[in-house]
Order: structure tokens, then sequence, then C-alpha cells
């Protein structure tokens, strides 16, 4: 895997090149960036502080991004899809209709972010904080949310999904279900 600087990345991004699957960008710090349509497949981005950036309709399936920074950042329709988000931050981050289906989000910070629509099938979300974020027509079927913080959540639908008594559950949910 090739280590790439922030300044190499965002020069061929300003060149028109949207590919960058299998780079290594470990600690980069690429706060307020625009990179919509980005290809980082496969790329290491642990530890990278992105927040308040544009990642719309980003490629980012199976890439690694434990414990990234990604407060409020845009990822619009990316596709998660396998990802490593172990520990991340992504609080209030803009996640409508994207796919993080069977990414590992155990530990992460999820608190705000608006996933309607997006795609949580055979999602780990054990540990993770999700208060207050919004769930409307989410996916979680069986997405794993053993000691998931759901406190204010809204418009969650766990009826396919995999809780126990160590998640704490919105409004309107009970543990005998």
């Amino acid at each position: 895997m090739d280590r790439l600087t922030k300044d190499a990345l965002l020069a061929a991004y300003a060149d028109g090149q949207r590919c960058f699957s299998l780079v290594n960008l470990t600690g980069v710090e690429l706060f307020e960036v625009d990179l919509r349509q980005v290809d980082l497949q496969g790329s290491c981005l642990d530890d990278c502080y992105i927040p308040y950036g544009n990642l719309s309709l980003a490629k980012l399936t199976g890439a690694s991004l434990i414990k990234a920074h990604l407060g409020n950042v845009n990822l619009y329709s990316a596709d998660l899809a396998g990802a490593v988000l172990t520990e991340a931050d992504l609080g209030r981050a803009d996640l409508r209709g994207a796919s993080l289906a069977g990414a590992n989000l155990t530990g992460a910070n999820l608190s705000g972010a608006d996933l309607r629509g997006a795609t949580l099938s055979g999602a780990n979300l054990s540990g993770a904080n999700l208060s207050g974020a919004k769930l409307e027509g989410a996916d979680l079927t069986q997405a794993s949310l053993s000691r998931c913080n759901l406190f204010r959540a809204t418009g969650v639908d766990l009826d396919q999904s995999r809780c126990d008594r160590t998640t704490i559950l919105p409004s309107g949910y009970n543990y005998g279900r």
C-alpha cells in the first residue's frame, strides 16, 4: 500500500483524478476538504482528521477508518460497505442513503448522525453511540446492536436487528420483544 500525502492527494484530485484505491493516508489531516466522488476503496485512513469534509458519493468499500475523526462530514450516498470504522467519530455526519452493509462500527460515535435511508444490514454496531441519530428508512437487518445506545434516536425499526438486554433502546421499544 503506497503512502500518499495530503498535498499529493489534493493536487491529483484537483487535476481530475478520482481513483486512489489501496493508498495509505494514515493520520492525514483533511479539514473541510471537498473530495466528492473520490474512490478510496481498500485504503487506510486510520486516525484521519476529516471533520466538515465533503465525501458525498465516495467509494470507501473495505476501507479502514479506525479512530478516524469524521464529525459533521458529508458522506451522502457514500459506499462504506465492509469498511472498518472501529471507534470512529461520525457525530452529526450526513450518511443519508449511504451503504454501511457489513461495516464494523464497534464503539463508533454516531450521535446526531443522519442515517435516513442508509443500509446497515449485517453491520456491527456493538457499543456504538447512536443517541439522537435519525434512522427513518434505515435498513438494520441482522445488524448487531449489543451495548448500542439508541437513546432519542428517531425512526428506528429494530424488527430484523440483533439487540440484547445491553442495548439502550429508544422510546417505544421494550426488552421483551
